[in-house]
Protein backbone atom coordinates (compact mmCIF):
# COMPACT_ATOMS: atom_id res chain seq x y z
CA UNK A 1 0.00 0.00 0.00
CA UNK A 2 1.40 3.37 -1.11
CA UNK A 3 -0.31 6.60 0.19
CA UNK A 4 1.00 9.86 -1.19
CA UNK A 5 -0.52 12.85 -0.27
CA UNK A 6 -0.43 15.69 -2.96
CA UNK A 7 0.72 18.35 -0.57
CA UNK A 8 3.88 17.09 -0.68
CA UNK A 9 3.78 16.45 -4.55
CA UNK A 10 6.80 18.86 -5.69
CA UNK A 11 8.56 19.46 -1.40
CA UNK A 12 8.28 17.64 1.59
CA UNK A 13 9.66 21.02 3.12
CA UNK A 14 7.17 23.37 1.93
CA UNK A 15 3.57 21.81 0.96
CA UNK A 16 1.37 22.86 -1.73
CA UNK A 17 -2.05 22.73 -2.97
CA UNK A 18 -2.28 20.32 -5.58
CA UNK A 19 -4.06 21.93 -8.15
CA UNK A 20 -7.32 23.53 -9.05
CA UNK A 21 -10.70 21.61 -10.76
CA UNK A 22 -8.58 22.68 -14.36
CA UNK A 23 -5.18 21.63 -13.57
CA UNK A 24 -3.45 18.46 -14.27
CA UNK A 25 -0.74 17.46 -12.16
CA UNK A 26 2.65 14.60 -12.68
CA UNK A 27 2.65 12.40 -10.08
CA UNK A 28 6.38 10.03 -9.36
CA UNK A 29 5.58 7.73 -6.68
CA UNK A 30 9.19 5.49 -6.18
CA UNK A 31 8.02 2.14 -6.10
CA UNK A 32 10.22 -0.58 -3.71
CA UNK A 33 11.57 -3.19 -5.79
CA UNK A 34 11.71 -5.68 -3.05
CA UNK A 35 7.83 -4.98 -2.94
CA UNK A 36 5.94 -5.37 -6.01
CA UNK A 37 6.80 -8.31 -7.77
CA UNK A 38 4.28 -8.92 -11.37
CA UNK A 39 4.43 -11.69 -12.78
CA UNK A 40 3.32 -12.43 -16.41
CA UNK A 41 -0.22 -12.35 -17.30
CA UNK A 42 -0.57 -10.72 -13.65
CA UNK A 43 -2.53 -7.74 -13.59
CA UNK A 44 -2.34 -4.91 -11.39
CA UNK A 45 -4.79 -1.66 -10.35
CA UNK A 46 -4.31 2.01 -9.52
CA UNK A 47 -6.60 3.67 -6.88
CA UNK A 48 -6.71 7.32 -7.44
CA UNK A 49 -8.62 8.95 -4.71
CA UNK A 50 -8.45 12.26 -2.68
CA UNK A 51 -9.13 10.19 1.06
CA UNK A 52 -9.70 7.17 2.23
CA UNK A 53 -11.18 7.54 5.81
CA UNK A 54 -11.39 5.79 8.23
CA UNK A 55 -8.43 3.96 7.59
CA UNK A 56 -6.37 7.23 6.76
CA UNK A 57 -7.42 10.11 8.57
CA UNK A 58 -9.80 12.34 6.39
CA UNK A 59 -8.83 14.55 4.09
CA UNK A 60 -10.84 17.97 4.23
CA UNK A 61 -10.12 18.86 0.42
CA UNK A 62 -9.12 22.23 0.71
CA UNK A 63 -5.58 23.33 1.43
CA UNK A 64 -5.02 24.19 4.91
CA UNK A 65 -2.08 24.76 6.68
CA UNK A 66 -2.72 21.66 8.98
CA UNK A 67 -5.49 18.75 7.81
CA UNK A 68 -6.10 18.76 11.66
CA UNK A 69 -7.16 22.10 12.39
CA UNK A 70 -9.39 22.20 9.11
CA UNK A 71 -12.76 23.49 10.11
CA UNK A 72 -16.26 22.12 8.81
CA UNK A 73 -16.19 24.94 5.66
CA UNK A 74 -12.94 23.09 4.69
CA UNK A 75 -14.83 19.82 3.86
CA UNK A 76 -15.96 19.77 0.28
CA UNK A 77 -16.54 17.74 -2.78
CA UNK A 78 -13.58 16.64 -4.57
CA UNK A 79 -13.42 14.92 -8.35
CA UNK A 80 -10.30 13.14 -9.11
CA UNK A 81 -10.18 12.65 -13.03
CA UNK A 82 -7.81 10.32 -15.09
CA UNK A 83 -7.31 11.93 -18.60
CA UNK A 84 -7.34 9.00 -21.60
CA UNK A 85 -7.28 11.39 -24.43
CA UNK A 86 -4.12 11.71 -26.66
CA UNK A 87 -3.98 15.55 -26.21
CA UNK A 88 -3.85 14.67 -22.51
CA UNK A 89 -2.76 10.75 -21.50
CA UNK A 90 -1.93 9.52 -18.25
CA UNK A 91 0.36 6.29 -18.09
CA UNK A 92 1.74 3.95 -15.61
CA UNK A 93 5.11 3.53 -16.35
CA UNK A 94 6.55 0.46 -14.30
CA UNK A 95 10.63 -1.08 -14.56
CA UNK A 96 10.64 -4.10 -16.40
CA UNK A 97 13.62 -6.94 -14.77
CA UNK A 98 14.87 -9.64 -16.47
CA UNK A 99 13.99 -12.85 -14.63
CA UNK A 100 17.10 -14.26 -16.00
Amino acid sequence: MEVRRGRYNKSYEQPAAAGGRTSRQQFAIPLRSHDHVFLKGHKIMVQVQSTWFPLIDRNPQKFVPSIYEAKAEDFVIATQRIYTSPAKPSAIILPVMSSQ
